[in-house]
């Protein structure tokens, strides 16, 4: 990936939800929830306690959505980051 974050920014990439109801019944794209997760692809240099390849938790308002070719990023403030996944 060819964009570095600055400070305490973190790119991310959302992880897409389950398509599979915990009951086994097959979602349509309309009934699936917009997700809070992401994988963190890049860390500015002020991150203390993130790191690439991290599955992270972030609040619902906070990140900054773009897109990049076909893929939708993400552009998180640290300080945005509710917990990491772990696991």
């Amino acid at each position: 990936m060819a964009l570095q974050p600055l400070a305490d920014r973190i790119v991310a990439k959302p992880v897409e939800p389950e398509n599979v109801s915990p009951a086994g019944i097959l979602l349509p794209d309309q009934a699936k929830e917009k997700t809070n997760v992401a994988k963190v692809l890049a860390v500015g240099k002020d991150v203390k306690e993130v790191k690439a390849g991290d599955k992270v938790v972030h609040t619902e308002y906070g990140p900054n959505r773009f897109k990049e070719g076909a893929d939708e990023l993400l552009i998180i403030k640290e300080e945005d980051v509710l917990a990491v996944v772990k696991g």
